[in-house]
């Protein structure tokens, strides 16, 4: 497929994903009352070779080719980091100062679970044909396990919370925190595992010195160093082009170095948001890129899931997740 041809096709997924997920999102919220985002979730399963692939796969095909689905995954991951971007400019750090010792005890606990399933599951597993690598250790394969257990579906977490008018309260501070804490403990282990089973342990270093040298950074002199955009916001009474390049571009950097490290591009927007000034520096900075973000790039990540997940049935009673 040519650049040009790429370029056609990509306005016409984008129409398609923007059209069924508002859709099946509004239903999802007047009959099922569920937030937006379960229907944009389940719009992209609709989407994916789970339903639309099944009844229709020549045209599923050729909507979403395997050619398309890079440009995809990047508009996908941009979105995503940039959403987490905004719901980091409404983090309540007051809240999460008060809470931080719960917020760390919830965390703990999401971790644990996880692992412990993981610790009873994992013989089993260990047994199922095609499911590990031959001569995977028990104990890499447990921890792999409980990372994977352990990862939260922390956008799709905020955007509940936001769209339950949660985000500034206690409750939605205390989980969005816990939240992101337990997807770095978790993607941390999953370095870890990697570097065991041969990355080098350069990778999980790299992941666990850049995560906390990023954190440590952002939430001292990072802090200071953005302090100006807010007082230039308050005095001009309005947020500039300038303005909002400068916000843009630290949001690319700080998304390309948790990237870069072996975290997530979610994890540098939430942490850059929650350093950002707050006042009408942050309220304009949401009002411009809210809109844009929610409506057209987010539902490209829900969509870019389902066309990655199938649902088959194995026999009259099992249902696998592919």
């Amino acid at each position: 497929m040519s650049p040009a041809d790429l370029s056609v096709m990509f306005f016409l997924q984008m129409a398609v994903i923007i059209a069924v997920c508002r859709i099946v999102g509004r239903l999802a919220k007047r009959l099922l009352g569920q937030p937006q985002v379960v229907g944009e979730m389940i719009a992209g399963v609709l989407l994916g070779p789970s339903l639309f692939g099944a009844l229709a796969p020549d045209a599923q095909g050729w909507l979403f080719p395997q050619e398309s689905r890079s440009l995809l995954f990047v508009v996908a991951q941009f979105g995503v980091g940039l959403y987490m971007f905004l719901v980091g400019l409404g983090f309540n750090v007051a809240h999460f100062r008060a809470n931080a010792p719960s917020a760390a005890a919830v965390s703990l606990s999401g971790i644990a679970a996880p692992f412990a399933i993981a610790v009873l599951i994992t013989p089993w597993l260990l047994e199922t044909p095609g499911l590990f690598v031959a001569g995977v250790p028990a104990l890499q394969a447990t921890l792999f396990m409980g990372a994977c257990i352990a990862i939260t579906a922390f956008p799709m977490l905020a955007r509940i919370i936001h769209e339950r008018g949660l985000s500034n309260s206690p409750l939605g501070t205390l989980a969005l925190s816990a939240g992101a804490i337990d997807d770095a403990g978790a993607w941390t282990v999953l370095a870890i595992v990697l570097a065991t089973l041969g990355a080098g342990a350069g990778l999980a270093v790299k992941a666990i010195a850049g995560g906390l040298l990023f954190v440590l950074f952002m939430l001292t002199l990072g802090h200071r160093l953005l302090a100006p955009l807010g007082r230039i916001a308050e005095r001009e009474g309005h947020l500039d082009q300038t303005l909002l390049a400068i916000a843009l571009t630290a949001f690319m950097l700080a998304a390309f170095a948790m990237d870069a490290i072996g975290l997530h591009a979610v994890f540098g927007g939430f942490v850059l948001g929650a350093a950002m000034p707050r006042g009408p520096f942050a309220m304009e900075l949401r009002r411009r890129l809210e809109p844009l973000t929610v409506v057209v790039l987010l539902p490209v990540f829900f969509c870019y899931s389902g066309l990655n997940t199938q649902l088959t049935m194995v026999d009259s009673r099992d249902l696998v997740l592919v």
